[in-house]
């Protein structure tokens, strides 16, 4: 029996020229990301200054963690696609979230008491498995409250980005001031309640959604509710990996080499060459990836331990807490992202913009250089002397200028080289890819932290010598990739693209058309 046709989500009203469902997105996607970027911000120096871990404990423990929150949208965008729909997967997302970081607030008394470290365990994994059904889903809602050709669909995720890095500059200005000045369980608390906010919001808000992302079929109680229990099986299972990093290594190395080789041996075999060069491309552009994101993720980790230490943090008077710098980030790409689309823009008229694969190089060479300045900067102050501000807020400027010369024209990349078939499976790749960058960070952080070192000149000296190496790696690496990057464009058949809009959706399955769409996400949407 056919459904009846939606109706216009414009019907419900607008703002701005866009449907109201879109602003309830808005709040909702930007408490989510306040509360994720809020624990994130203290995560590292809870795991070293609360349950007493070592430096490079903590980095392997942080880097499994968020390697997990890029696996888990497999889980959550595959349920939502074939059964849930995506406004209940994020709605049960939101629940699983809220809950996880509920039981942060439980710190207990610290050290390495098995209950207590139990339930902080179990509070990372609902947050894992609530951003893996949330995180996989709303980003799609967006996209289907407009026709594909509607024009006002690139705005309308551009607000959405901007909703994104609102709630990660507030969550990690905000609950990192108050974690580290009045308490964790505060910091933590008040990240919880955000995505309580979020929650109440989605809630609320559903009417103005007009039936977008409901499920792709008629969904019985029975089936409904066995799909809630896969997730908490799934939060039981991210429980026990978080506890057991080296098993979230093994899954990366065996699933991410399964899945290479899946990619590279549909397009060798089934696709035709066009299409198999435009798959090697992408290849390429998400295994470079993995380097960036290894080195751009020390953020919330070494990066965030060696401010602590070693950095001046007084501002006017101030002693700025560590946690605070991780919002420069979000508020480098309000500053910045508006001047990067103009300046691709302008020399798109002129034919003189960079290549996809020549901005990839671009941004692996600033990620490396943001280092090397906070090295240099290190040395230039002397053994001993706290290194100025200053550099931090230049690696902080380096890496988002070369965050966004990747990870947006990564996305629209993947977007533009996926065969309609192919759309949603070589998305799940480039996150994948993601997840192993987060997984290496932990281990670049666990090198940086060492073991058994005595003396805080020790410490700082390893720390400047790791960031020295994989600086002048990052380098090297992105200069491999400016000199490859005519190669790879032209693999990539750009004067033979056709506009994805112009395909007659009548033509393909319905399996199709849903991978068609859900892979319909804007360049401009930040990586979460």
């Amino acid at each position: 029996m056919a459904s009846a046709p939606l109706r216009s989500a414009d019907e419900g009203g607008t703002i701005l020229g866009h449907p109201k469902g879109l602003f309830i997105l808005f709040f909702a996607e930007m408490w989510e990301r306040f509360s994720y970027y809020g624990m994130r911000a203290l995560l590292i120096l809870y795991l070293t200054k609360h349950w007493l871990f070592s430096d490079g404990e903590a980095g392997v423990i942080y880097g499994a963690y968020t390697a997990l929150v890029y696996i888990t949208p497999v889980l959550g965008g595959y349920l939502a696609d074939r059964y849930l729909g995506q406004r209940k997967a994020v709605l049960y997302g939101a629940v699983l979230l809220t809950f996880g970081h509920a039981l942060m607030g439980f710190e207990g008394d610290g050290g390495q008491d098995p209950a207590a470290l139990s339930l902080f365990w179990l509070a990372l994994a609902f947050i894992i498995v609530g951003s893996g059904f949330l995180k996989a889903n709303i980003s799609v809602i967006v996209g289907s409250l407009y026709p594909r050709t509607d024009k006002r669909r690139d705005p309308a995720y551009t607000i959405f980005y901007m909703g994104i890095n609102l709630g990660a500059f507030l969550g990690s200005l905000l609950c990192g001031y108050i974690g580290e000045t009045y308490g964790w369980s505060y910091g933590f608390g008040l990240a919880g309640f955000g995505m309580l906010l979020g929650l109440v919001v989605f809630v609320i808000g559903k009417p103005l959604l007009m039936g977008r992302g409901e499920p792709p079929a008629v969904l019985r109680k029975g089936l409904e509710w066995t799909l809630y229990g896969v997730g908490l099986l799934a939060v039981l299972a991210c429980w026990w990996m978080v506890q057991n990093q080296s098993v979230v290594g093994t899954l990366l190395g065996v699933f991410g080499g399964i899945l290479v080789l899946y990619v590279l041996g549909t397009a060798v075999i089934k696709l035709p060459a066009e299409d198999r060069d435009r798959i090697f491309a992408a290849m390429f552009l998400i295994v470079t990836s993995i380097v960036f994101w290894a080195l751009f993720e020390q953020a919330g980790n070494s990066l965030s331990l060696f401010t602590d230490r070693h950095v001046d943090r007084v501002i006017f008077g101030w002693e700025m807490p560590a946690s605070m710098f991780q919002s420069l980030n979000a508020a480098y790409i309000f500053l910045l992202a508006p001047l990067f689309a103009w300046a691709w823009t302008a020399l798109g008229r002129r034919n003189a913009e960079p290549s996809a694969p020549f901005k990839f190089g671009l941004g692996v060479i600033q990620v490396g250089l943001g280092f090397l300045v906070l090295v240099w900067g290190a040395q230039a102050t002397g053994a001993g002397v706290p290194v100025p501000v200053l550099f931090i807020f230049l690696i902080y400027l380096l890496h988002t200028t070369g965050e966004l010369c990747l990870s947006p024209v990564g996305l629209s990349a993947m977007n533009r080289l996926a065969p309609a078939h192919m759309a949603s499976l070589i998305m799940g790749t480039w996150f994948f890819a993601s997840a192993t960058g987060n997984f290496a960070a932990g281990l670049i952080s666990a090198a940086a932290g060492g073991e058994g070192l005595e003396g805080e000149s020790a410490g700082r000296d390893l720390v400047l010598s790791v960031y020295s190496n994989v600086g002048w790696y990052a380098i090297g690496i992105g200069v491999v990739v400016l000199v490859v990057s005519p190669l790879i464009k032209r693999l990539m058949h750009l004067d033979t693209l056709q506009d994805a809009a112009t395909v007659d959706h009548a033509m393909l399955g319905e399996d199709e058309l849903a991978e068609a769409i859900g892979a319909g996400i804007h360049p401009g949407v930040k990586r979460p």
